[in-house]
């Protein structure tokens, strides 16, 4: 009788077939990180600069640390601009953006999702055709309406014209076509609850997760609106902070550390709101993507 002997298997080695997702996840996560680095780049290197003078932000190398001028470059900030009162209108205009827009987005999302009347396709149509039209279109026409308002240098006139977005509310309609039963509203009539009492009591509850993504869309996109108030706005003290910060880069003098401090200043409460909100956004966007 013959005996085979055998190489005792090693226990720490790994197989080929293993290793292949192994190095594939690693190298993905070496691209993701090394992407990520050159996105936040930017950012670091703002806050970097809002800490620094003029000459030390054009010095070679340029600073790769923060310094002790953030306060110089504040007071020069506020000097030259109201900033104080452009933050503040800022976040007046984008508060009464994103309320009136989760308003009479829900509305009009509820409206072509639960109810059946006369040319419903085709308004839904022209609704999302307005999506197609360039931003930059709506400029000339935009004007010439709030001029015969009287609206020039209103607050007002950024944001009533955007309070019913095309995206907001097909957003909500097709969130609510997947997540509010029509049964549940059907029962809520049969009970004799009204309409504005079914969209209030009923309806608004269940949209926390599509409203709070609508929500911060439309207030970021409102705190990062340049060309709104390029066109309506002409007093420094009516400018909103993209548009301010604007007005204080100039040919010859340009003071950039109080640029930057201002751009920092700015950026802080998106950073702090998308932090905060972040797993809101996500779920929000993919809320009915996977059942």
């Amino acid at each position: 009788m013959s005996t085979t002997m055998h190489a005792p298997l090693d226990a720490t080695a790994v197989p080929r077939t293993a290793q292949a997702p192994r190095m594939t996840a690693w190298a993905a996560y070496l691209l993701v990180g090394a992407g990520a680095l050159i996105m936040l780049a930017p950012f670091y290197f703002m806050f970097v600069f809002a800490t620094h003078s003029r000459t030390e932000i054009f010095s070679l190398p340029p600073p790769m640390w923060f310094g002790d001028d953030f306060l110089a470059n504040v007071d020069i900030l506020t000097k030259r601009l109201p900033f104080w009162r452009n933050l503040g209108l800022s976040l007046y205009v984008g508060l009464c953006n994103t309320g009136l827009t989760l308003l009479f987005c829900s509305m009009g999302g509820y409206a072509f999702a639960m109810y059946e009347f006369r040319f419903k396709k085709a308004l839904f149509a022209l609704v999302m055709g307005t999506m197609l039209l360039p931003s930059f279109m709506n400029m000339i026409p935009s004007f010439m309406i709030m001029d015969l308002l009287g609206w020039i240098d209103q607050p007002r006139a950024l944001y009533i014209p955007g309070a019913a977005s095309a995206f907001g509310i097909f957003l909500m309609r097709q969130f609510i076509s997947s997540a509010v039963p029509r049964e549940l509203v059907e029962a809520a009539r049969m009970d004799g609850c009204g309409e504005l009492g079914i969209y209030a009591r009923i309806v608004l509850p269940l949209l926390k997760p599509a409203l709070g993504t609508l929500g911060l869309i439309t207030f970021i996109s409102s705190w990062n609106n340049f060309i709104g108030p390029l066109v309506v706005m002409r007093s420094p003290d009516m400018y909103t902070l993209p548009l301010a910060l604007r007005s204080l880069q100039s040919p010859v003098d340009t003071e950039w550390g109080a640029l930057m401090a201002g751009s920092a200043i700015a950026t802080l409460p998106l950073i702090v709101l998308f932090v905060l909100c972040s797993r809101q956004l996500i779920s929000g966007l993919t809320v009915g993507a996977v059942k």
